[in-house]
C-alpha cells in the first residue's frame, strides 16, 4: 500500500524568517489523522533566512536528524556541543533526558534549506548524544545510500530505533531498488526532480507513506534527490 501525498497538499507555514512545510501535526498544527507514520514522528522542510532561527529549546526522548539541502547550519546545545552542518552533511541528536539547543542559519546573506525529521526512540531516558557527518553527492550517486541507523550499519550515524535513513542523487533514467521485510513501514521524499515509485509518479515535494510493500522500484524521470525511510 502506498498513500502518496503531494507537496501542495502538506501543511504550510510562512512566518518570514521561516518558510515551512509540516507534513504531521507540529506547533500550532493539529490534525488527530495526521499524527505520525509508524515511529516518524515530525518530517519538516524548512527554508530559515540569514541570520535568523531557533533560540535555546527543549527535546527530550527524541532521536532528532538534520539534513542540510543548501546553506549552513549552526548548532549549539548545553552539553558543549556546537558546530556548522553544511550541506550535504547530516546531524543526529539523541535527547534522551533532556537537551536544549539552537539552530540557526550560519549565513548573514543566503538562507538556508534543511529538512528536520523525528523519531520516537525504543528507549526512554537514555543520555543524550550528538553527533554529524558529510555524505557528499559522490558518495550517494546512483544509490540508495544508508546515513542513520540503529548503529548495525557501517558508515552511519546511530539512533535508538530500528530504523534506517537513505539518500540518494539519481540522473535522469537511472533506477535503484529496496527490498523490505515484511510488515514493515517506509517514508519516501522527493526532495528534488521527478521520480517513478512502483508505477506512481512523484514530483519535488512529494511523499509516499509505504506500508507492507516487499520491493520498491524507483527511476528517476529527471536528476533527482531523494530521502528515504525504512521504519518499524
Amino acid at each position: 500500500m502506498m498513500q502518496i501525498i503531494r507537496s501542495d497538499e502538506r501543511h504550510h507555514q510562512n512566518m518570514g524568517w521561516l518558510d515551512t512545510f509540516w507534513h504531521f501535526s507540529f506547533d500550532t498544527y493539529h490534525d488527530p489523522a495526521n499524527m505520525h507514520w509508524g515511529p516518524l514522528r515530525v518530517f519538516n522542510d524548512d527554508v530559515i533566512q540569514p541570520g535568523q532561527g531557533f533560540g535555546m529549546h527543549p527535546h527530550r526522548d527524541m532521536e532528532i536528524m538534520t539534513y542540510v539541502i543548501d546553506g549552513a547550519l549552526q548548532h549549539r546545545d548545553n552539553q558543549g556541543n556546537q558546530g556548522v552542518i553544511g550541506a550535504g552533511e547530516v546531524q543526529v541528536m539523541s535527547a534522551g533526558t533532556g537537551i536544549m539547543h539552537s539552530e540557526f542559519n550560519h549565513s548573514k546573506s543566503n538562507p538556508v534549506h534543511l529538512l528536520q525529521f523525528w523519531i520516537l526512540p525504543r528507549t526512554r531516558g537514555r543520555k543524550p548524544w550528538w553527533g554529524q557527518r558529510q555524505f557528499t553527492a559522490a558518495d550517494r550517486a546512483g544509490k540508495l545510500l544508508p546515513v542513520v541507523s540503529a548503529g548495525g550499519v557501517a558508515g552511519t550515524l546511530p539512533i535508538d530505533q530500528d530504523a534506517v535513513v537513505y539518500l540518494s542523487s539519481l540522473r535522469a533514467g537511472e533506477q535503484v531498488s529496496h527490498r523490505t521485510e515484511p510488515k514493515r513501514k517506509g517514508y519516501l521524499f522527493v526532495i528534488g526532480g521527478g521520480l517513478n515509485l512502483n508505477g506512481q509518479t512523484l514530483a519535488t515535494g512529494d511523499q509516499a507513506r509505504i506500508d507492507d510493500e516487499p520491493e520498491l522500484g524507483i527511476e528517476a524521470q529527471k536528476d533527482s534527490d531523494l530521502l528515504f525511510v525504512d521504519l518499524p
